[in-house]
């Protein structure tokens, strides 16, 4: 369900009561459409996340912190020149829409109180936040600037008067007579459909809409014109409810865990999912959209990396197409020496000037001819020469070939394991390292930077097993080298999904590793391989000692010897997990 004006009523509720009289500690831009302001209130630190996101624009309570980025953005720059220190005076809703208003006291450069609007303007692609000076209505700044280009109606970028967007001529749902109701229906033609509450009232959406009519049929009122009163009435009694702040905040989803819907009340028609409920809005906030958000912005992260990486899967593919092409015309090799070596006995027979020879085959038991052609315009050591030369050029053509093939097989093995590596990737942490990754192995080139800047690299996964055994898993190929020939002791067990690209898994070595911890690790290595949603994936597993690097292969590519086979049906992993 999106985020409707009837939420955005409830989330209002909970800052009123959190946040408000607040002062701001710090301000931060994690996102390029996302601010985070720490609001110290007594003893009380809270963290207050708004997005402008395209997809999942909001504004809740956090617990989560994101990384923030080396240099902080513009947007972020202004918002602590003006918010820093500040305290939070108002919270307030426009006309029960999606534009939400925290205003702040501060003190200015000459040492007079002033107060700044943040305006947060939760539409769809059309979100954006905006720190407005309330004396003059001026913009000091905006998330994201709109010039006449993007939008006609109204401009939005530093210096100039903000404007609000264009006011909702539906009704207020908390404020609204049977007679409006009745002349709104009447002026704008509005059918009696299970959206008819949307068209009606700001603030509510579609989903809610629905919710009413599924209400109403439980009460037996009819959705027709005749109804109307009725269907007024419950309205009424269906709305003060939440306008007097009788909040139930629930989400709901499938037997698989996929989250479906959520809202600030009960919602009924929901009945056939599993319904989960918190105490506030931003609790369950933080769980519909952390997810979805994160999984989202990972994969924008990561679309540049893959397409590099996509770019040369596609390259190899077709190199080995070409190479395997090579490999079936040199099967002709033989019978260009065949054909030298016959001519050679024959060359008394050969004339200057001759299209072609028909010689007995000597290598035949039966008596047969062979047609040999010739060139006309060469003598005939040279027609002899010619086909030795095109069997030793095939022959070094083959050899060259299958030399070629054997490094753009390892190749595509290598560049698979990245693509696998980046799909399972969980911050951006790990983004960074897989792009160092590729830029150690030349498949992006490395721009010089006069700065130096020192980032934190990931870490390889920890488990614990059932039976109390560490268990470590590479996230990516150079976490793989380091954990198999680097960390792991010789009598380490190695584990790695048979042929296919994935994690390398180490288990901690004991006097005997029992089956359970063995199964368990290698379901963690056929969970993190590109057979993650296969069945019966094949995990070999070894010591870590018959594990070996051959020279100049790429990170992460090993050999290995004396190794068992065990077959796992991949799950998500339920085993304990220590952050390291």
């Amino acid at each position: 369900m999106a985020l409707d004006g009837i939420f955005l009523n409830s989330i209002m509720y909970e800052l009123k009561t959190t946040i408000l009289n607040g002062k701001v500690d710090k301000v931060n831009q994690p996102e390029k459409d996302e601010i985070t302001l720490n609001i110290r209130q007594g003893k009380t630190q809270n963290k207050l996340l708004i997005s402008a996101s395209s997809n999942y624009p909001r504004l809740h309570i956090t617990k989560f912190n994101k990384p923030n980025p080396l240099k902080a953005p513009m947007f972020c720059m202004v918002m602590r020149k003006y918010l820093t220190n500040s305290k939070i005076v108002d919270i307030r809703q426009i006309n029960n829409d999606r534009i939400a208003i925290i205003d702040f006291e501060s003190t200015d450069e000459l040492g007079f109180n002033s107060i700044y609007s943040l305006i947060i303007e939760i539409m769809g692609r059309h979100s954006n936040i905006t720190l407005v000076r309330q004396r003059d209505n001026i913009i000091m700044d905006s998330i994201k600037h709109i010039t006449s280009d993007i939008n006609t109606y109204r401009n939005i970028f530093p210096g100039i008067e903000y404007i609000y967007p264009p006011k909702s001529t539906k009704l207020n749902p908390f404020n609204f007579t049977a007679e409006e109701v009745r002349k709104y229906i009447d002026e704008n033609s509005i059918n009696f459909d299970e959206t008819i509450f949307s068209k009606l009232f700001t603030g509510i959406s579609k989903p809610l809409s629905k919710e009413l009519i599924y209400n109403l049929s439980l009460n037996k009122i009819n959705l027709e014109l005749e109804s109307l009163n009725d269907i007024i009435l419950y309205c009424k009694k269906f709305l003060d409810k939440l306008n007097s702040n009788n909040f139930q905040f629930n989400s709901y989803s499938k037997e698989n865990k996929a989250l479906v819907d959520f809202y600030c009340l009960e919602l009924k028609s929901m009945n056939e999912y599993i319904k989960t409920s918190y105490s506030s809005a931003s609790m369950l906030m933080e769980n519909f959209y952390f997810s979805k958000d994160k999984f989202d912005r990972l994969k924008a992260k990561r679309a540049d990396l893959q397409k590099i990486i996509n770019n040369n899967i596609n390259r190899c593919t077709k190199k080995t197409k070409i190479l395997k092409n090579m490999l079936i015309k040199c099967e002709e090799k033989e019978k260009f020496k065949f054909w030298g070596e016959l001519l050679t006995s024959n060359i008394y027979a050969l004339k200057k000037g001759m299209t072609e020879i028909e010689v007995l085959n000597y290598y035949s038991e039966k008596s047969e001819n062979v047609k040999i052609p010739l060139d006309i315009n060469k003598t005939p050591s040279h027609n002899v020469q010619a086909y030795y030369k095109k069997y030793n050029k095939l022959k070094k053509s083959e050899e060259s070939a299958h030399e070629q093939l054997k490094q753009n097989d390892s190749e595509l093995l290598y560049l698979n394991s990245v693509l696998t590596n980046l799909q399972n990737v969980d911050n951006y942490v790990e983004i960074e390292d897989i792009k160092k990754e590729l830029i150690e192995t030349n498949y992006i080139k490395f721009k010089k930077s006069s700065k130096k800047n020192k980032s934190k690299s990931s870490k390889p996964l920890h488990f614990i097993s059932s039976d109390g055994i560490h268990i470590y898993v590479g996230k990516n190929n150079i976490q793989n080298d380091y954990l198999t020939l680097k960390f792991a002791n010789k009598h380490d067990i190695w584990l790695h999904t048979k042929e296919i690209p994935g994690s390398h898994v180490i288990i901690k070595s004991t006097n005997t590793i029992p089956d359970t911890t063995l199964v368990e690790a290698a379901n963690l290595a056929a969970y993190y391989s590109k057979a993650q949603h296969s069945s019966k994936v094949p995990v070999d597993y070894t010591e870590v000692k018959h594990i070996k690097k051959p020279n100049g292969a790429k990170p992460g590519m090993v050999i290995y010897s004396t190794n068992q086979s065990v077959y796992i049906t991949p799950k998500e992993p339920t085993l304990k997990t220590i952050e390291s």
